[in-house]
């Protein structure tokens, strides 16, 4: 009675574990979504400003005044980074999503790992409609 009593504990804790790992991602994948989408505003403030000045961005605690084809670039790798982060995360959580319904002896998710059609098929779609 002593071992199937530990190996419940040690299943509920697997399964614990990894709804764990999922929560965690899913909150990480909000906070670099909004942090994505405050780099967008402001790659897009600096495109509106006509002006020749120079800019400040600031970098954690540090403010820096650069110029702005500088602060640009900076900012669209700051964006490409936050994006494929991202987009590792939701792929990762796919698998782990998919793993937690193993453990929990459920089907797996239907429709759960639809791509989104490519340009060349939208293109191709677009064609024939």
């Amino acid at each position: 009675m002593a071992g199937s009593t530990e190996s419940v504990l040690r299943y509920l804790s697997e399964v614990e574990e990894m709804a764990e790992e999922i929560l965690a991602d899913r909150q990480q994948i909000v906070t670099l979504d909004s942090k994505r989408n405050k780099t967008r505003e402001a790659v897009r403030a600096i495109q509106k400003d006509n002006s020749n000045h120079k800019v400040w961005l600031c970098f954690g605690n540090l403010f820096l005044k650069m110029p702005k084809p500088t602060a640009k670039k900076l900012l669209d790798t700051d964006y490409n980074e936050l994006d494929s982060q991202i987009d590792k995360l939701h792929k990762t959580l796919k698998s782990k999503v998919n793993k937690l319904r193993d453990m929990e002896d459920k089907e797996e998710l239907k429709g759960f790992n639809l791509n989104p059609l490519s340009k060349e098929e939208t293109r191709a779609l677009g064609t024939l409609l």
